[in-house]
C-alpha cells in the first residue's frame, strides 16, 4: 500500500429548492464511464477545494458559484486499484445561470431517496446517507 498515488478531487451536491440533487454521468472515454456522480473534479496546483469547484462548475455546467455558497459536508476516502482518492464534498443551494452540461454528459435532478437507484463510483456510495438524513 505504501507509495500509492493519492488523487485529490472535490465534489458538490447542488441542491434545488425542492430538495433534488444534481447527478452527472461520466461520459464514454473516461474512467468509470456510465457511472453517476456529484459534479466536481481534480484540484489544479495551488487551488483550494472551493476554487476548484467554482472553476469546475463553470467549465462543466456553465453556472457561476460564489465560494461562500459552498458548505463543507464530509469527505470520501477510497482506495481503487491504482490510486487512493481523497474527496472533500460540499453542498450548494445558490448559483447563477442555468445548469447545462458542457461536456456532453448526461445529468439528472434526483430526490435524495432515489440516489441509491443510480450506479455510482465506489467512493460516492458512502455519501448517499448524508442526503437521506442517516449518516
Amino acid at each position: 500500500m505504501s507509495g500509492m498515488k493519492i488523487v485529490t478531487v472535490v465534489a458538490v451536491a447542488l441542491i434545488k429548492d425542492d430538495g433534488a440533487i444534481l447527478l452527472t454521468q461520466r461520459p464514454e472515454g473516461k474512467a468509470m464511464a456510465g457511472l453517476w456522480e456529484f459534479p466536481g473534479g481534480k484540484l489544479e496546483p495551488g487551488e483550494t477545494p472551493e476554487q476548484a469547484l467554482v472553476r469546475e462548475l463553470q467549465e462543466e455546467l456553465n453556472i457561476s458559484v460564489h465560494s461562500s455558497a459552498l458548505h463543507p459536508l464530509t469527505f470520501a476516502s477510497h482506495t481503487y486499484d491504482s490510486f487512493h482518492l481523497l474527496m472533500p464534498v460540499y453542498t450548494c443551494k445558490e448559483w447563477s445561470g442555468t445548469v447545462s452540461p458542457q461536456e456532453n454528459q448526461a445529468m439528472e435532478w434526483v430526490m435524495p431517496d432515489q440516489l441509491a437507484d443510480y450506479p455510482m463510483p465506489d467512493a460516492d456510495l458512502p455519501l448517499i446517507p448524508f442526503f437521506n438524513g442517516t449518516p
